[in-house]
């Protein structure tokens, strides 16, 4: 049997540790993930209330056009239904688009260090995959558009970007739709948008009508708590999402993830009161490496990359012997730091300890 050639040098996306593999291996008690960037505060209890209901009829295939999610999105974010398309995740919507757009010949252009499947996906098409090294977190906006060329299908935009959680101004994302080509489809990954409180943020839906070749993917994993349940979106103009459905799996979101998403989304005092908790940690965790002397990366998103005197693995293999997973920045491109997902502020407060402690003993 013969597979693809690139796949022989391609590995498989790595998870962070998981809880019980961590309580078996230290033999601990209680263990706090803080590496995936996952809500701390669950999901919404509309959705835990009707979950019991969401399981009738699980015989059945689910509604492969998602028409009442789709209803109620479009509603919410006033588009027509007919520029949604789902995902199993947004990461299946990356998927979808390095299908139906890249293969041998063609091109993409990306950041560096940035969410990992934008070049994974590429690379499987057979894409030659052009990455940019962001400039102290930030994607280097010119360095980007001076790579395009007749051959690139596909810019990739990550605002807050993973794993710096910096975001990209108004400015600067307008500077790119306004100087990308016709042909070259710009994605601007929102993944994290619910957490963004910057003044000076783009409003990516406001110029969808703007420009034909742009698409934004959200997805239900991170502030709405749903991340088990693996459901995401595109937006986009109808050209393009017709263009794209034809490589989607036709039964790609389940029944219940559909229905935990609607229910999802009638609940936005959650959505509320949980970013604001999170803004209130995060800001507490800034003051807290301010007053030590830690660099950071001023983060838009609910984790914050953290640059440290020694290693990320380091650090890493400390804060887990105490209870605490987070991700080296060694396996994601930034050497010496840590992205540490926002918390609860209980837990934030003894980890912020667990740093300080470490530190203060390589140094002494």
């Amino acid at each position: 049997m013969q597979a693809k050639e690139i796949l022989k040098n391609m590995k498989p996306y790595k998870p962070g540790k998981q809880i019980e593999e961590v309580k078996e291996e230290y033999g601990l008690d209680r263990i706090v993930k803080l590496a995936s960037n996952e809500n701390p505060f669950g999901f919404s209890s509309q959705v835990k209330e009707q979950l019991p209901a969401l399981i009738n009829q699980l015989e059945k295939y689910p509604d492969g056009y998602s028409a009442a999610l789709r209803k109620k999105l479009a509603g919410i974010l006033n588009v027509k239904e007919e520029q949604l398309i789902f995902g199993n995740g947004s990461d299946e919507v990356v998927q979808i688009i390095c299908r139906t757009f890249l293969e041998a010949g063609a091109n993409t252009v990306m950041a560096t260090p940035t969410f990992p499947q934008y070049r994974h996906n590429a690379l499987i098409e057979g894409a030659e995959v052009r990455e940019v090294s962001l400039q102290d977190g930030h994607h280097h906006v010119e360095a980007m558009l001076e790579q395009i060329d007749e051959r690139t299908r596909v810019l990739w935009l990550c605002t807050p970007n993973n794993p710096t959680g910096v975001h990209m101004t108004a400015s600067e994302v307008r500077h790119v739709l306004s100087s990308v080509p016709p042909h070259v489809l710009v994605v601007i990954d929102e993944a994290y948008y619910e957490y963004m409180d910057a003044e000076d943020r783009f409003e990516s839906l406001e110029v969808l009508n703007e420009y034909e070749n742009l698409i934004i993917l959200r997805t239900f994993s991170k502030a709405y708590g749903l991340a088990g349940l693996r459901i995401g979106y595109g937006v986009a103009s109808q050209e393009i999402i017709q263009t794209l459905e034809p490589a989607r799996e036709p039964f790609n979101t389940s029944t219940i993830a559909q229905a935990a998403a609607i229910l999802a989304l009638d609940d936005q005092s959650f959505i509320t009161e949980s970013t604001a908790s999170n803004r209130k940690s995060k800001q507490e965790l800034f003051k807290f490496l301010d007053d030590h002397g830690i660099g950071y990366y001023p983060s838009q998103a609910n984790f914050v990359l953290v640059h440290l005197p020694i290693s990320g693995d380091e650090m890493f293999e400390h804060l887990l012997s105490k209870g605490f997973i987070v991700r080296s920045g060694e396996a994601l491109g930034l050497p010496n730091s840590i992205r540490l997902t926002i918390g609860k502020e209980e837990d934030m407060q003894v980890i912020q300890a667990e740093i300080k402690e470490k530190l203060q003993s390589v140094t002494s």
